[in-house]
């Protein structure tokens, strides 16, 4: 049993929660954004989660940032590219709506 994953299950069964109607994406990730979630997802399953350190972990990557193409990560810049990010998938579902 996985208490997590029931209550996620729980939540998503919860029609009172309007601020779950933007969990879907209104458009597809591009590969750039692909990347950056992939690296992330990485560098946190080895248990780091400070932005510092998974920024670190995106600079010895050599990955381009998404929105701007820096290379030079640190944890301010991972948090303005994944609000830039988030703002643009936000901006695509209320345009498109849920799998646009």
């Amino acid at each position: 049993m996985d208490a997590f994953k029931d209550r996620l299950s729980q939540r998503a069964r919860d029609t009172s929660r309007p601020a779950l109607a933007h969990q879907s994406l209104g458009r597809a990730l591009n590969g750039a954004e692909t990347a950056l979630a992939e690296a992330m997802m990485e560098i946190m399953g080895t248990g780091q989660h400070d932005f510092g350190k998974v920024a670190e972990g995106l600079a010895q990557r050599g990955l381009a940032a998404p929105v701007s193409g820096r290379m030079d990560w640190d944890a301010d810049l991972l948090a303005r590219e994944l609000a830039a990010i988030n703002a643009e998938l936000d901006s695509a579902y209320a345009e498109h709506g849920y799998g646009a």
